[in-house]
């Protein structure tokens, strides 16, 4: 059992952090106070081979699997994970379109995206359904060779800014909930798409989110993704995939609490010494190294089984609670570590903390993820 990352996997790496360093970082803290998207960082990335990582070269991407994309994801989060987000998340959705999209829709979509000119957006969450899929009401009716669509979505990652959305359509209402709902490529630009951006969020607030609603929006029939009533099954094929990416951005922010804060640790003194020769700031510390070496082995491993088309589904929810537990303590520890400091944002602390927990409520909550995970060992 080789725990070693390739050589080209440390270059990309390296890279990642270096771009998210140079591009990110001095815009970081402008971007947070006014709720800035960020298109210009996002072609940049994609001219560097980080927009779309995971898909095949022959879709626009670099190759470099859920692994590669995951570190990517983890690097660029240890400097925002809001920017970070709309690099790694431009292709959100087009998971659905790789893995059951017609090879008309994949070479439409897909490459437009990796280049860094066009935005997905995956409009699955409505205002009385998240975590509850199958409670889903926007309605999709045939009429001649379009659908026509009616309904409403929240919370929609890159929802203003996108120029399609991968979206989730009732289109056989006399089916079981399960298979009553399909997934259907929206283009953003359509007749009867109005969008809202939500503003004060109080995390990730250089991230786009939005409030769709979709009135009489037609869409042509060829746009369905595989076969009409496969929605939920594609759906939690999709969230078992993205729970990872999720699941690196916890990691990537954690490792920058542990990292700032052992920094201040050894800078900062009370009682005519540095903290950090304190046993209890020596526990923080050390707790929060604990979980983050144990988030990363679960990361790496899940990110890799995927890559060996060997998905353990369970292990990603797995992932997934543990990383939002992870960033959050993590993040509690660094602004306790910091004092008065860590409150106001002249430290980073204060906006990693306010990030963090987003991580325990998007890509299913982490009650969603216990009962996945509880289900899972009920079944054995």
């Amino acid at each position: 059992m080789n725990f070693e990352l390739s050589e080209e996997l440390k270059m990309l790496k390296e890279m990642a952090y270096k771009f998210a360093k140079t591009e990110i970082a001095p815009v970081s803290l402008e971007c947070d106070h006014h709720e800035k998207y960020t298109p210009e960082i996002r072609k940049k990335a994609a001219e560097n081979g980080l927009v779309g990582a995971w898909l095949p070269e022959e879709y626009g991407g670099a190759g470099v699997g859920i692994l590669g994309n995951s570190i990517i994801t983890e690097e660029l989060s240890k400097v925002d994970m809001g920017i970070g987000l709309n690099i790694v998340a431009a292709p959100f959705g087009c998971e659905s379109i790789f893995q059951y999209g017609s090879e008309e829709l994949k070479q439409k979509y897909l490459p437009p995206v990796c280049a860094g000119d066009w935005v997905s957006a995956g409009a699955y969450t409505e205002p009385n359904a998240g975590t509850d899929a199958s409670g889903y009401k926007t309605r999709a009716v045939k009429d001649g060779s379009d659908y026509v669509i009616n309904g409403n979505k929240m919370f929609i990652t890159n929802g203003t800014v996108c120029d399609f959305m991968v979206t989730a359509c009732i289109t056989n209402p006399e089916e079981k909930k399960h298979n009553s709902f399909s997934l259907i490529v929206v283009d953003a630009a359509t007749k009867g798409v109005t969008r809202n951006k939500i503003h004060g969020k109080m995390g990730i607030r250089s991230s786009d989110t939005a409030e769709i609603a979709l009135e009489d929006v037609r869409a042509p029939q060829s746009n369905l993704i595989g076969k009409e009533g496969r929605g939920f099954v594609q759906l939690m094929h999709f969230f078992d995939t993205t729970r990872i990416m999720v699941s690196a951005q916890g990691l990537g922010l954690s490792q920058a609490c542990l990292e700032t804060s052992i920094r201040y640790c050894k800078e900062r003194t009370a009682f005519g010494a540095p903290i950090g020769s304190f046993q209890l700031s020596q526990k923080k510390l050390s707790e929060m190294a604990i979980q983050i070496e144990a988030l990363r082995n679960l990361v790496y491993k899940s990110a890799w089984l995927i890559d060996q088309g060997t998905p353990d589904y369970t292990l990603a929810a797995m992932t997934k609670f543990y990383s939002g537990q992870t960033a959050v303590f993590c993040a509690n520890a660094a602004v306790e570590l910091h004092g008065g400091y860590g409150y106001i944002d002249e430290y980073d602390v204060q906006k990693w903390y306010r990030d963090a927990k987003i991580l325990e409520l998007y890509e299913g909550t982490k009650e969603a993820e216990i009962l996945t995970i509880g289900r899972a060992l009920m079944a054995k």
